[in-house]
Formats: structure tokens, sequence, C-alpha cells
């Protein structure tokens, strides 16, 4: 497909995959219209000025008229539906709005493509977490979505409705399934990667409220905009429509290997990571498979992990010089 003049949606534009993603489609000259209902001056879309080049809209993924009135209005094609609240420790301490956003946000979107006929690719991003826990690492497609924890289950809910809607109504969506997604631009410090640079940039201890040996897939946000770009593309192809795709670089890796790498690559090794060991309510041990999009879609991440973290260590370099 050709982005050039296609009018995009993005819903979540200020946050880290979302200003990422923005940036590139505005680079490939599509008309993008991004969704905003809180204004984040330091996102890397408002302070690196690419928001001046798209139209948006201020509102809420809850508000069900807004968003049927964007995409009509707007004559939408794509829709990048990334908005959500992401952060598991908010979702424990008031799930009400984790749902609110995660799945009746999800819905609203899905139901305004249904009703408006411009709308010709959606991709909703879910997460590994839609899996819940499973016996078997790492997690495949095939694998069932059964999160028991608020945020968890806000994305196997979303995925859910997400898969419902192209079964039954034909709605032309795919479903993305990524890990926690790093890079220069995350502005919730309390997320391991951004917090642990800002610290060792201070000379500080990198705090790790688990102990350490959680795994999780992280992954690199650029090589997750080249996912989503990549997947809608291939969404030409119908045999691709209402599938779901894990992107990963298919790594484990524990919380705390992934600390002390960053320690190493920053050249602060004299600085020992605190280790709290009070984090609740999550999973132990993820990792994602990602040979169905390999094969179906061609797909491989561009960047390995030291590469990925030394550009996010710049990025945080030079934002804190200018702040």
């Amino acid at each position: 497909m050709q982005w050039k003049n296609t009018p995009v949606l993005v819903t979540g534009c200020t946050g880290l995959l979302g200003s990422w993603l923005c940036k590139e489609l505005i680079w490939r000259k599509a008309r993008v219209v991004g969704l905003i209902r809180d204004w984040v001056p330091k996102s890397a879309l408002i302070k690196d000025r690419y928001i001046d080049e798209m139209d948006i809209v201020r509102g809420d993924i809850c508000d069900f008229q807004t968003i049927e009135r964007i995409i009509n209005e707007y004559e939408i094609e794509v829709v990048f539906h990334l908005a959500a609240q992401t952060i598991v420790e908010i979702a424990n301490r008031n799930p009400l709005s984790t749902f609110e956003s995660n799945i009746k946000g999800t819905w609203n979107v899905l139901e305004a493509c249904r009703r408006v006929p411009t709308v010709k690719k959606i991709i909703v991003a879910s997460s590994d977490k839609a899996y819940g826990d499973q016996p078997l690492l790492p997690y495949d497609e095939g694998m069932p979505l059964q999160g028991t924890h608020p945020y968890d289950v806000s994305k196997s809910c979303a995925d859910l409705i997400a898969k419902t809607y192209h079964t039954t109504y034909g709605t032309p969506v795919c479903i993305t399934r990524c890990g926690n997604f790093y890079g220069g631009g995350d502005l919730n410090f309390n997320r391991l990667v951004p917090g642990t640079i800002r610290a060792l940039l201070n000379d500080e201890q990198p705090v790790i409220r688990s102990d350490g040996s959680y795994i999780r897939d992280y992954f690199y946000v650029e090589d997750g905009v080249h996912a989503y770009l990549h997947l809608a593309e291939k969404m030409d192809d119908e045999k691709i429509l209402g599938e779901a795709f894990n992107f990963s670089n298919e790594l484990q890796i524990s919380v705390l290997e992934l600390v002390e790498k960053i320690i190493s690559l920053m050249g602060k090794e004299n600085i020992k990571p605190k280790v709290l060991g009070t984090a609740r309510n999550e999973i132990i041990h993820q990792s994602l498979s990602a040979e169905k999009a390999r094969k179906m879609l061609e797909w491989a991440p561009a960047y390995t992990l030291d590469e990925a973290l030394e550009r996010t260590i710049d990025w945080y370099k030079k934002f804190f010089e200018e702040s």
C-alpha cells in the first residue's frame, strides 16, 4: 500500500509507541489524525513539533460519539488503536478506569469502524499480558487468553472483542501482542528501562520492584513501529485479516539481567541496583514466539538488544541535557 495522503487515525498518539509511529507516518506523507485526552508537553510528539503536522482531536477513547465523528469526518482508512492505560500498578490500584479505557475504548473504536465504510484496516494493540500465566514458554498465538490480574484481563478482553468483530461482522482488524516496549520518549519513569537510565545518569541506584528474577519480553519501539506498519501493509491480503501476531526479539531475559546490561552499557558498574521484592499481582515469566509473524508476514526485528539499548540511552542523555 501507499501511505502518501492516506487518512490514518492513531489513538494514544502521545504515548511511547504512538509518538514514534506518528513520526514515521508523517515521514511517509500520510494524513495523520491523533486523538489526545491529556496534553503531555514533554511527549516526543509535542516536544519535537511533529504534532504541528497532524490533525488533533481532543477527547476520550471512552466517548463513542467522538470516536465515530473523527473516523467519519476525517474519512479515516487506517486505524492504529494504541490508546490504553498501560501501567500495571495503576491497574491494580484502579481497575475500573483501566477496564474503561482498555475494554470500552476498544469496543468504541471497533463499533465506530464498523459503522463507517471508509475504514479499510484496523490494528488493535493487545499485549503479551493477554495470555495470562501459561505453563509453557514461549507463548504462541494458539494459546488461550486467560489474564487474571486487572491489566492482563483488560487486554484479554480487548483482544477477544477485536476477534469477535472480525468473526461476526467481517471487520478488517488484526491484533498485535507485544512485550514491554522501551525506547527513547517513554516518560513513565516507574517503568524499568527509563527509570534505570535516569537513575544511573543521576548516579543513583536503579530500583527493581520485584526480586529481579521475573522474565519479561522487551521490545524496542522502533522495531515496534516497523512491525505495525509492515502488518498494515500485509493486510491487503485478506487471509491476514482477523489474525493475531506476536512481535518479539524472542529473547528471554530477567529484570535483573536487563538492569545489569544497562549498567554495563552506561559504564556505571560501581552502582548496584536496589532490589525491593515488593511487586504483587504480576506474572512471573513471560516470553513470546514470533514464528507466526516471521513466516506469515516475513517480518524480523532490525535491532539487537544492545543496539536498541544504546540508542535508548543516547536519547535520554540528550533529553536530560536539554531539560
